[in-house]
């Protein structure tokens, strides 16, 4: 059976029943449906004095384009802790429509190993990315407004771009206004996918409905002719950007198919954004289990980076355990072998492309001070040699590993691993940052650059020079900064899959992002709007007869 049809055939509980496993009342919850609710401000108050649980983070190797099953590891190892006894819940992020009919299909997990109902998910679920698309466009749409009559601020540079939750690489730049109505001034405009649009930053990084007023407020949406920065709050923008998220902002309560309670809310880009679910859904769920489990997209490099200097670091939380995920498959992938001859057993190109794996555990034991531990999501065709192999190599660094067999059998399938995650949440863990705020822009990117990635250096394009600058007169510089780059290697360049030669990190733009409080640094090829694949997900997507939906993987 596909993903879509083992999601079929599990019977799922009532919300309320869920939500009983966690201490939640009935009346604490505002329901969508009968497997889907948002969780009310009222609990968030009755929980506040709570003590909380363990924080797991689920992080990966540099993926294939496919991914490595990192959300299946995450939700495996949620109902392998149910499975062993502890009281656990999830913390994810919300699947953008983008990839969903794009390149990698659904992000709900798979197997036996989902939350659900996973096509609500997957698709419009409870409006929160709608939310935030209009949310994004009605500030555009009040910046040209307010330059159609009179410019008063005096906009000489629009910053602000539109967005829409696709990947349509057509919208990266445009030209717009050319109605030839009197007033309407053409101006060349862009597009970003909507979970990387600042809105979705400052909804995932905001503590309450004030402190999210104030983040839109403080977004840089311009500048005047003196290089000033017109901000949204200049716009009386704030309250009517607010109230289109003030269902958006509650976190969303949902179900694994073994019934652990999931918080799932908020979706930033990983490679463009900060790539974590909202601080307030992972408050609530700290407050509410003994274990949570959450993720960063894509790589350590970007995720676990971002987590940990972005996330943590402003949450004033930090991860007891961290779990890397790899399969044998992306290994070798890493080790030179072509896409199509990575289920074939090679051990050469695992030997080689286990190096990934290690620089991202030195990066998170030695670089973040945090304890590891390795989850290799396994395949029924994973060959028992190079599986061998890798754990000799492990066991020679004194790296703990767990083989997890979550997609096939669930909780069951990852219960080794749950009880590993108990014994490391359990040691002592001191976090360091891979930068401090007081660096200069330069300092942070660079730490980045090199101790993370292994890069020898960075280049800065002209244009990137000038926004460091001007983001220096600002007096912005003590921002932390938010690195896109290629998910694919540790360098820029996505093909450059084994890193074996000195390599340079490329800067090309630099946007300031004053709402969510980082700074976005644009490398190598980079883009904020996705585009669709020769044969996108999307052709397999279909509704039958009875109105059930298909192809969602």
């Amino acid at each position: 059976m596909g993903d879509i049809e083992i999601a079929r055939s599990i019977t799922l509980k009532p919300i309320e029943e869920v939500a009983k496993k966690v201490g939640i009342e009935k009346e604490e919850l505002e329901g969508y449906g009968k497997y889907k609710a948002k969780l009310s401000k009222e609990l968030e108050n009755r929980i506040a004095s709570n003590q909380n649980g363990k924080l797991v983070l689920v992080t990966a190797i540099n993926p294939t384009p496919l991914g490595e099953g990192k959300t299946t590891i995450s939700i495996g190892l949620a109902d392998g802790l149910s499975y062993i006894g502890k009281k656990a819940m999830l913390a994810l992020r919300e699947p953008s429509l983008g990839p969903v009919f794009g390149i990698k299909g659904g992000a709900t997990g798979g197997g036996y190993a989902q939350v659900a109902p996973m096509e609500d998910i997957n698709l419009h679920f409870t409006g929160d990315i709608h939310a935030i698309t209009s949310a994004n466009n009605l500030l555009s749409a009040l910046i040209d407004n307010h330059i159609y009559f009179g410019n008063e601020l005096g906009f000489e540079k629009v910053v602000w771009r539109r967005c829409v939750d696709l990947n349509d690489r057509q919208l990266r730049e445009i030209e717009c206004g050319l109605s030839g109505e009197k007033n309407v001034i053409p101006r060349r405009d862009g597009f970003d996918i909507s979970v990387a649009s600042e809105i979705m930053a400052v909804l995932c990084l905001s503590s309450d409905i004030e402190d999210l007023k104030k983040r839109i407020g403080n977004i840089v949406v311009g500048y005047n002719k003196k290089e000033e920065p017109i901000y949204a709050k200049d716009l009386k923008a704030e309250g009517s950007l607010a109230v289109l998220l003030k269902d958006a902002i509650k976190p969303n309560l949902v179900q694994t198919l073994e019934h652990t309670p999931a918080l799932i809310h908020g979706g930033p880009f990983a490679n463009i954004a900060h790539g974590c679910n909202s601080v307030r859904a992972t408050k609530m769920a700290l407050k509410l289990a003994d274990y949570v489990v959450t993720e960063a997209g894509f790589g350590a490099d970007l995720g676990a980076e971002k987590f940990v200097d972005i996330k943590c670091r402003k949450a004033g939380i930090k991860p007891d355990a961290v779990v890397i995920v790899a399969t044998l498959k992306a290994l070798k992938y890493h080790g030179g072998v072509e896409k199509e001859d990575i289920k074939k057993e090679n051990l050469e190109a695992l030997h080689l492309g286990i190096h990934n794996l290690l620089k991202h555990v030195d990066n998170l034991k030695v670089g973040f001070g945090l304890n590891v531990i390795v989850a290799i999501n396994k395949y029924v065709d994973d060959s028992q040699k190079e599986i061998s192999l890798l754990q000799q190599k492990l066991e020679e660094k004194g790296i703990e590993l767990s083989l997890v067999e979550a997609w096939e059998h669930g909780g069951k399938g990852a219960e080794d691993l749950a009880r590993k995650v108990v014994e490391l949440s359990n040691k002592e863990t001191k976090v360091h940052y891979a930068y401090e705020l007081e660096d200069s822009i330069k300092t942070k990117i660079e730490k980045i650059a090199k101790n993370i990635y292994g890069a020898q250096g960075v280049e800065y394009s002209k244009e990137a020079e000038e926004e460091i600058a001007k983001i220096d007169n600002l007096g912005f510089n003590n921002f932390p900064v938010c690195m896109a780059k290629t998910q694919y290697s540790f360098s820029d360049d996505p093909k450059n899959l084994i890193c074996d030669k000195p390599f340079t990190i490329h800067v090309k733009e630099i946007r300031l992002k004053t709402g969510a409080e980082f700074i976005v640094v644009l490398t190598g090829k980079i883009f904020t709007m996705p585009g669709l694949p020769k044969v996108p997900a999307s052709e397999n997507i279909d509704i039958d007869k009875n109105g059930e939906v298909i192809g969602i993987f």
